[in-house]
């Protein structure tokens, strides 16, 4: 799972966004029609891209505040947002939920489980996954309960359960544009009917897509992943900023989607 700012990058970026010119500011890549069927590029050499982000991971504490990069403030804010988001989207199920990128299960405790019979949860950090089976079973968590935890990266990672609603947020930055549209497609097929699938990511501020070397991640424009989407299969159906985030961090935005194929 990746963080929601900048952190020590910061700086750097900010030069960088002030220093584009119009040329930059230009998407770049070819139009939709010219490259539909080719697979978009992979943000890095993938097995090196992986592991070091792999390695960053397995030094972050685990807790809230390890999951988000020493803002665990901003988490009480973070699930409001998200809490506003579903019930606008009106999620037609309650029955099954899957948390992608679920870390120690701050999403899951905080935001799923309330409002699902159960989670299923995708980490591939052992550790975190440990907690999170931990951290979602306290006696003090009374609503819902954990299903099955995957140990896995979601470039690896394929449902075999239909989901009522399947959440993914703050860890598609790491994972190369071809698997995330590999990943986009896997899940689409695990949608029960009229089910949605949600993602919540830091998108950059310009139309140039901006690669943190040290935690191994890319934070993509969001219309990048529209475009994924849609090559995937979806459609979207509401679109959303989160409010009342710190002003130096990345805009964050709330995107449903329902697959083309299904109503």
């Amino acid at each position: 799972m990746t963080t929601t700012f900048e952190g020590e990058l910061s700086d750097k970026l900010q030069i960088i966004e002030a220093n584009m010119d119009a040329a930059n500011k230009v998407q770049v890549e070819a139009p939709e029609e010219n490259n539909s069927n080719l697979p978009p590029k992979s943000s890095g050499p993938e097995p090196e891209f992986y592991k070091k982000a792999q390695k960053y991971w397995a030094e972050v504490p685990a807790t809230v505040n390890g999951m988000l990069g020493g803002l665990g403030f901003i988490s009480a804010i973070d699930i409001q947002g998200s809490s506003v988001f579903l019930r606008e989207i009106r999620v037609p199920g309650t029955r099954l939920a899957l948390d992608c990128g679920a870390g120690i299960g701050r999403v899951t405790r905080n935001l799923l489980m309330p409002r699902f019979c159960r989670v299923d949860l995708v980490e591939q950090d052992q550790a975190f996954a440990e907690k999170a089976r931990q951290y979602c079973t306290s006696e003090n968590v009374i609503s819902g309960q954990v299903g099955e935890i995957y140990n896995v990266g979601l470039q690896e990672f394929t449902p075999t359960q239909q989901y009522d609603l399947i959440w993914s947020q703050w860890v598609l930055g790491h994972l190369t544009d071809s698997d995330l549209v590999a990943f986009f497609r896997r899940i689409r097929q695990a949608l029960a009917p009229g089910a949605f699938f949600c993602l919540k990511e830091n998108v950059s501020s310009s139309k140039k897509t901006v690669e943190d070397e040290e935690d191994s991640s890319v934070t993509r424009p969001l219309e990048h992943y529209e475009r994924f989407l849609k090559e995937a299969g979806f459609r979207v159906v509401r679109k959303v900023k989160q409010k009342n985030f710190p002003k130096d961090l990345f805009p964050v935005y709330m995107i449903a989607c329902k697959p083309f194929s299904k109503d």
